[in-house]
């Protein structure tokens, strides 16, 4: 039998190395078995933002329901300042197919604290406020936390901010910041609300990845194989990776493509072939 701290730990592992969040409507149980189908690393069943207040009470049965005999989830909670958030706690708490929680709108670490105290399970903060932003020193004291996400359509909404890269690149790069700095997973980026254009969830993908997020959250199983192929390396850079690896093999080599090869260069050579499955590594005895 597994205990209750091996599944905490078995949670942060997850939740930390997991490239997809997809969401599902928390009173949409006809729609947890195809999200759990879908490849997403981590299924969201949401009980905020999809669910309307007078069916709160009904999704959270139906919920509960899941956590008892389906496979490993996250919850998304009502915000801790709702008349919700206390039943969702208790209703989630300690069941074994509650894979974490995510927080909405975090920004007290002593709330994630409560919470993660209460479930016995790890909490994912869901930073979507100006004041969260501007706490995230504060908030990722909290244990329990194996990373953080970012809300984009709500921080733009608090801020009165267009939803645009430019106008939100502050806030992701603190959360980026921040995360390195307490030795966190890569934060998990917000949702890309185009559905049809899958060009427009790669290039929002590929910057995230670029600027440092490892995941994102997502809103349709349609997203989840794109945005997986986003955060995988294109063959260009890892052909660059796989050079840099050989040079620093053979011994002696300056430069790569006119790139010093110094440590972080070789470090960064490494992550990038370490991001791909192990059966499609290739080791550097192997590239001799």
């Amino acid at each position: 039998m597994t205990s209750r701290h091996d599944r905490f730990l078995l949670g942060v592992e997850r939740l930390a190395s997991a490239r997809s969040f997809l969401f599902v409507p928390g009173n949409r149980p006809d729609r947890f078995g195809k999200a759990v189908a879908s490849g997403a690393d981590v299924v969201i069943l949401d009980l905020e933002d999809a669910v309307d207040p007078d069916a709160k009470a009904a999704a959270r049965r139906g919920v509960r329901a899941h956590l008892h005999h389906g496979p490993p989830v996250v919850v998304r909670i009502n915000g801790l300042d709702s008349p919700w958030s206390r039943d969702d706690v208790d209703a989630i708490g300690g069941l074994p197919g509650l894979l974490g929680v995510m927080v909405p709108k975090a920004e007290d670490p002593e709330q994630v604290r409560r919470v993660a105290a209460a479930t016995a399970r790890p909490v994912v903060p869901l930073v979507e406020t100006a004041v969260g932003i501007e706490r995230l020193a504060d908030l990722v004291t909290a244990p329990g936390i194996p990373r953080l996400a970012f809300g984009s359509v709500d921080l733009a909404l608090d801020l009165g901010a267009q939803e645009s890269w430019e106008a939100l690149i502050y806030a992701r790069s603190r959360l980026v910041v921040v995360s390195r700095s307490v030795g966190l997973a890569a934060p998990v980026d917000g949702v890309t609300v185009e559905l049809r254009d899958d060009g427009v969830l790669t290039a929002a993908t590929r910057r995230a990845r670029a600027l440092g997020f490892g995941a994102k959250l997502c809103i349709h199983p349609r997203q989840v194989p794109v945005v997986h192929a986003a955060f995988a390396p294109d063959g260009d850079e890892l052909e660059w990776a796989r050079e840099v690896l050989r040079a620093d093999v053979a011994g002696g080599a300056v430069a790569v493509r006119g790139q010093m090869v110094d440590r972080p260069v070789l470090e960064r050579a490494r992550r990038i072939v370490m991001s791909l499955g192990r059966d499609a590594r290739e080791t550097p005895a192997d590239m001799e």
